[in-house]
């Protein structure tokens, strides 16, 4: 039977988003006939570590669903053996970069990704503590159904199961490898404010994430979308399109990859840094592999904790080391979409070895334009005054170890492209111990057939790339 992993990592209380997930885990079981791995990862605190436990073990039983809780020091063990039987050089800086003691939105899907391997899974299906399902005649909108009807199949098999195509023909016979739509609601980052206090502000530093050379007029649309997702309108009906999905339009709340993509390249392991779980999208659509783009988008909203003082500070501070990363990540996805169908193997699966290269010849800026870059941040903070100008006093106190994070973030992230495929071949068949609130799944549903391996069923044991060359700038 075809396993696939529907996963929430949080760091924050969110016991009534863990039951919503939950519901989306057996609509997939019921509707598809597979089993649903729902993963929960825990970097919460002890209070709302404990709910989320309470919240697990109230879960009714559904057929085909199988729930894991694993709180950190449950991950940590996990990984510690797959980092000791894949025998990576450097063991303990891979357990830093899988497990970093800052917030790393790579680093948690990672885990998410490993664990996968572990229990057999052909999919990741992601989404996020702080958003919420839409409702259509009081019923929840899951993505998970968009994601399972196509996700895996032969691109020609799903041209007649969406609302329409976009997708060059001589791709058709590639497997689909993401399905994903957007969210709706609350901005992404909090640049709102921003932009009311000071438009030309707001347009100097969310300009820094467009890269270089776009047209004057593209290049404002670009700002003026920016982190805004599908907007505010409800959903009313599907629309769903195939295609080579544009990395703008999906945001990593709404997303689902095959294993051909994730098992074989990781996630930028960046701390503190918003964007940096996006690099497996513009990879995805630099290999023209098929996409599915869905309207069942998520409600965004922001917690209480980000509307605190501590909480903006250190959403302002991740949007700035993202704004550091956006040139260096940049110059990667420009190689990326020349390298194109080079990036593939015969099965239309991503070479890791490819990856590797295209990153090893990155030409990002050179540190004098990374120090312009953070003078432009800190100066439009400074002048927008009030707690901008005490987030630009404390950007100016780091300033040194932020522009040495921008660079050394990607010598880390070739170090775990180097590593990646070993950790992923150590994990298969290794599933981490039961967890607390975990149990296993009841009997599965017969109401339809499992799918081919061709169809996204997992194929035995199928073989990652060993070696790969060593990239540039990187250290054991």
């Amino acid at each position: 039977m075809r396993r696939v992993c529907l996963t929430l990592p949080t760091d924050r209380a969110c016991a009534a988003t863990l039951r919503a997930v939950a519901g989306e885990a057996a609509h997939g079981a019921r509707h598809f006939g597979v089993e649903v791995h729902l993963l929960v990862l825990d970097s919460s605190g002890p209070a709302a570590l404990a709910a989320h436990r309470e919240a697990v073990a109230a879960l009714p039983p559904e057929p085909g669903v199988v729930v894991h809780h694993f709180d950190e020091d449950e991950q940590r063990a996990f990984l510690r053996g797959a980092i000791a039987r894949s025998g990576v050089a450097g063991p303990d800086r891979v357990l830093g970069l899988m497990l970093p003691s800052g917030v790393s939105y790579g680093a948690c899907t990672n885990r998410a990704f490993l664990i996968a391997e572990a229990l057999g899974c052909a999919s990741v299906h992601r989404r996020d503590s702080d958003s919420r399902y839409q409702y259509l005649d009081g019923k929840p909108v899951f993505p998970l159904h968009h994601e399972l009807t196509a996700l895996g199949r032969r691109a020609a098999d799903v041209a007649g199961l969406v609302s329409r195509s976009r997708l060059d023909p001589a791709l058709a016979d590639r497997p689909v490898a993401l399905v994903g739509g957007s969210f709706v609601g609350e901005m992404s980052v909090d640049v709102a404010e921003i932009r009311a206090l000071d438009p030309l502000v707001h347009e100097e530093l969310v300009g820094l994430s467009v890269p270089a050379g776009y047209p004057e007029i593209w290049r404002r649309n670009l700002v003026d979308e920016a982190f805004r997702g599908a907007g505010t309108t409800a959903f009313t009906r599907d629309l769903t399109t195939l295609t080579t999905v544009g990395p703008a339009r999906v945001d990593m709340c709404n997303v689902a990859f095959a294993r051909g993509v994730y098992g074989r390249v990781p996630l930028p392991p960046a701390t503190d840094t918003i964007g940096s779980d996006y690099f497996l999208l513009h990879l995805v659509h630099g290999a023209r592999l098929p996409g599915v783009l869905h309207n069942r988008h998520i409600v965004n909203f922001h917690t209480n904790e980000r509307r605190s003082d501590a909480g903006f500070l250190a959403y302002q501070v991740r949007l700035t080391k993202f704004l550091l990363a956006a040139p260096h990540l940049q110059a990667v996805y420009a190689g990326l979409a020349a390298a194109g169908d080079g990036l593939l193997d015969g099965d239309g699966c991503v070479r890791a070895s490819a990856v590797a290269a295209v990153l090893r010849e990155g030409a990002g800026p050179e540190p004098v334009e990374d120090a312009e870059r953070f003078d432009v941040v800190e100066r439009c903070y400074r002048k927008l005054g009030g707690r901008y100008a005490a987030v630009a006093d404390v950007l100016a106190a780091r300033r040194e170890r932020l522009l040495d994070e921008a660079r050394r973030d990607m010598a880390d992230f070739a170090l775990l492209l180097d590593a990646w495929g070993p950790l992923a071949r150590a994990s298969e068949g290794h599933p981490p111990a039961p967890a607390h609130g975990g149990r296993p799944s009841s009997p599965a549903r017969g109401d339809g057939p499992s799918p081919s391996p061709a169809h996204g069923g997992r194929s035995p044991s199928p073989a990652h790339e060993n070696r790969l060359p060593s990239p540039k700038g990187s250290t054991a």
